[in-house]
């Protein structure tokens, strides 16, 4: 897990993340408005979880696919 937190704070945001172009993108996103967040890579967690496809993205145990974490993302 890839651990990014500007202010070396504890947070509970993840991202699912299988390194595709589109997960990239919300990674640079994140850290363009500085929040932190944690990356999981593993494919097996992801199944387990449902997810379908990449990225997803958790924080305040509500669940963003890639059009709406672009839009929440924006809106921080």
């Amino acid at each position: 897990m890839l651990i990014f937190s500007p202010n070396n704070e504890v947070n509970m945001n993840i991202l699912y993340s299988t390194h595709c172009p589109q997960c990239v993108m919300i990674e640079k996103q994140l850290k363009a408005k500085n929040i932190p967040f944690t990356v999981c890579d593993d494919t097996k967690t992801m199944i387990e979880k449902g997810f379908k496809k990449a990225p997803m993205f958790e924080t305040d145990n509500q669940v963003m696919t890639f059009p709406e974490t672009l839009k929440w993302v924006k809106e921080q």
